[in-house]
């Protein structure tokens, strides 16, 4: 059986159902190495209280250990949306080889910062739009649920 990038975002929309369950802003993700998910993560802001536990910073952390080391070179990261500033510099210093997300943050994602210093590890691949529209679903419907 091929696993393919929708696969992998099914598993990040899993994580992010978990978190929708948990009250948390929706976003999930995981980390795949040769093939198969070495790391899972869900946001966890409001649990622990901590601003920056973020999805992709959850997976990061998960990942590191499952591998015993802080470079992610090989790997690839499903999110269900496109990764903030803050993720994105965690994910420049992880060396992370792929990133691939599912919905577009025209609010606060880090495509809006185009700066003269890359969020990105120049060698990351960055590939967008995997299933989308579930991934944006899933997020609007939590803040409908706030409104």
């Amino acid at each position: 059986m091929v696993l393919d990038d929708a696969y992998f975002m099914r598993a990040a929309l899993a994580e992010a159902r978990a978190a929708f369950d948990a009250d948390e802003v929706p976003v999930g993700a995981v980390i795949v190495a040769n093939g198969r998910i070495i790391a899972r993560g869900h946001n966890m802001v409001e649990r622990l209280k901590d601003v920056t536990a973020h999805a992709e910073l959850m997976a990061f952390t998960s990942a590191s250990a499952s591998l015993g080391g802080k470079y992610l070179q090989d790997c690839s990261l499903y999110v269900t949306l496109e990764p903030c500033p803050m993720c994105a510099g965690a994910a420049y210093w992880t060396q992370i080889g792929r990133i691939v997300f599912g919905a577009r943050d025209t609010k606060r994602g880090y495509g809006l910062f185009n700066a003269e210093i890359p969020f990105l590890h120049p060698s990351t691949i960055v590939e967008g739009g995997v299933l989308a529209e579930d991934c944006a679903e899933l997020i609007r419907s939590y803040f409908r649920l706030k409104r």
